[in-house]
């Protein structure tokens, strides 16, 4: 089961917030998709959160964009930023990236971030979100949301 960016805000708000401040935070983040033979690969990767889509752009035939057309599957995790206080946790997030080829979803996209062109673009389908954050300098506390499932929330000392 899988859930656009909308649909993961409407049912998890206060998560949503926290996930889309960690990545307005920075301008870089990682991107990890899967190689031909299956092995993992790490990539730099801007993200945009717009009309409620979580949107991957890639310059043309980068590896990370031919990664996805051959698997969809990826994870993206925020960067956590200089230091070791990562103000609102680790957020990462887990789904399947659809590459876009409709020219006026496209256009829509290029009005609001202006990337240098060509390039792919891909709409995210959410299989899972994760925060993991400090309480009280001594409980850590991991928040696990997955489509059509309850917030998980999980305290370890």
């Amino acid at each position: 089961m899988t859930a656009n960016w909308a649909a993961f805000a409407t049912a998890e708000p206060d998560l949503a917030g926290t996930v889309e401040k960690r990545f307005g935070a920075h301008t870089h983040h990682v991107l990890a998709t899967l190689r031909k033979d299956g092995s993992p690969r790490t990539s730099g990767l801007e993200v945009r959160f717009l009309n409620g889509e979580l949107w991957l752009g890639m310059m043309p035939d980068s590896l990370k964009a031919l990664d996805l057309r051959r698997d969809p599957r990826f994870a993206l995790q925020a960067n956590p930023g200089e230091g070791t206080g990562m103000g609102g946790g680790d957020v990462r997030i887990s789904g399947r990236a659809i590459e876009i080829d409709d020219v006026e979803t496209k256009a829509r996209y290029v009005e609001e971030v202006e990337p240098p062109e060509p390039f792919h673009l891909f709409r995210t389908e959410l299989t899972e979100v994760v925060r993991t954050y400090v309480e009280d300098d001594k409980f850590l506390v991991v928040q696990i949301w997955t489509p059509g499932e309850p917030l998980r929330t999980v305290k370890r000392t």
